[in-house]
């Protein structure tokens, strides 16, 4: 049998076991996604520059998907001790790697999800 076959052979005794349902439980949702392209794309970000790039999110929202996505290890928080305090966001290795999937997402939900 092939490493496939097992694959799809298996069954699931819960949804929770399948690891396209952890994925989307942790990281998917509407803003997890999107604060994770921005960062893709912008490399480094402040909160303000996060919550004027995310239409329709609140700040008690968005600073609780930081805190989310910060104790999965996505991203990393950096606070310089100024006043104002200034904050820093920005993807760790981990959230890096999810570029070329993120990617494949995109460019299929493009082809197929008008």
């Amino acid at each position: 049998m092939k490493t496939g076959e097992k694959i799809i052979q298996k069954k699931y005794q819960q949804a929770k076991e399948c690891p396209i349902t952890i994925f989307m439980e942790q990281i998917g949702g509407k803003w997890k996604p999107v604060i994770i392209w921005l960062l893709l794309l912008n490399e480094v970000m402040r909160f303000n520059e996060l919550d004027k790039a995310i239409d329709g999110i609140s700040q008690k929202m968005l600073s609780q998907q930081l805190k989310d996505l910060e104790k999965l290890d996505i991203i990393n928080r950096k606070s310089y001790p100024i006043i104002p305090p200034k904050v820093e966001y920005r993807l760790t290795n981990k959230g890096k790697s999810l570029k070329e999937n993120l990617t494949s997402i995109m460019e299929w939900s493009n082809q197929n999800l008008k």
